[in-house]
């Protein structure tokens, strides 16, 4: 294989295993009725007026199944913690103590979990499309490499190897779709 082929392989694989990357950070956020503390990597507080990520201004930890708690670093940030909780896609209502903040996670419905499972199916989706446009450009890289002298046996070897690597990213995004069904699934 020659060094321009080789590289838009090697690219259109880094792709692809941003993709998983991000499916996977995607998929975290997504609660299964059990405590995880990646619902809250979005959540941003207000810490001396500037938008803060929660796990900047307090630890948090999943004391138990079903909790998630959170204490700040200083006694102060609790109602902005609070606040920002509240606003926030996590859809939890806070508990506090004025020491801590408690989490409680509710046991899923079965409509919710329906939800979330067609949430994660259409995570699923989207990263199946990255994989496919990763393949679609390195192949389009090919044809023009192909227009600029690239012998049509190469091209179709190197065409061949991306559908491979398609393959290949296409059943991992399947397992890690599959993953998540089952964890949201399971009571």
């Amino acid at each position: 294989m020659n060094e321009e082929v080789q590289m838009v392989y090697e690219m259109a694989k880094e792709n692809m295993e941003k993709t998983i990357e991000h499916l996977d950070n995607e998929l975290m956020r997504i609660r299964a009725g059990k405590a995880n503390v990646h619902i809250l990597d979005g959540v941003m507080v207000y810490y001396y007026g500037t938008p803060t990520p929660l796990n900047q201004v307090s630890n948090i930890s999943t004391p138990d199944a079903k909790t998630i708690m959170i204490q700040p670093w200083e006694k102060s940030m609790i109602d902005p913690i609070e606040k920002a909780l509240m606003v926030s896609n996590v859809g939890i209502t806070p508990g506090n103590n004025g020491e801590v903040i408690r989490l409680i996670i509710p046991q899923l419905t079965e409509e919710r979990r329906h939800e979330l499972v067609k949430q994660v199916k259409n995570e699923g989706e989207n990263a199946r499309v990255s994989v496919r446009n990763a393949r679609r450009e390195a192949n389009d890289e090919y044809k023009n490499m192909q227009k600029d002298g690239l012998s049509e046996d190469e091209t179709k070897t190197a065409e061949d190897n991306i559908q491979k690597l398609t393959d290949e990213f296409t059943e991992k995004v399947e397992k890690i779709v599959e993953a998540k069904d089952q964890d949201i699934m399971t009571i």
